[in-house]
């Protein structure tokens, strides 16, 4: 997956403020050996690097495996929540 420009500065950016390459690469979900290709300016030598206010937070980043799982957990827990919410609304109608 190739990064466009406005990513390449955004990549540079993180690079400069000391960001390590394989939390860049997990940030953008690509392969490291594109960020190194931008870091040894072999890709986007002509693009400069984006101010530290326009870059995301510093990493680590949760990896695709990661977010997997913490997505499967929230969605449980959000269908634990509404189940109990629906409970509790059952218990607060009024009775005719």
């Amino acid at each position: 997956m190739a990064l466009n420009d406005g990513e390449i500065a955004i990549v540079k950016g993180m690079l400069l403020r000391g960001d390590r390459q394989h939390d860049i690469a997990a940030y953008f979900g690509i392969n490291g050996g594109r960020i190194a290709e931008i870091s040894t300016g072999q890709t986007g030598s002509g693009i400069t690097a984006s101010p530290a206010e326009d870059l995301p937070p510093a990493g680590p980043y949760m990896a695709g495996r990661s977010a997997l799982r913490a997505r499967d957990t929230l969605t449980a827990l959000r269908d634990l929540i509404q189940d109990a919410i629906n409970d509790i609304d059952l218990y607060e109608k009024p009775k005719d």
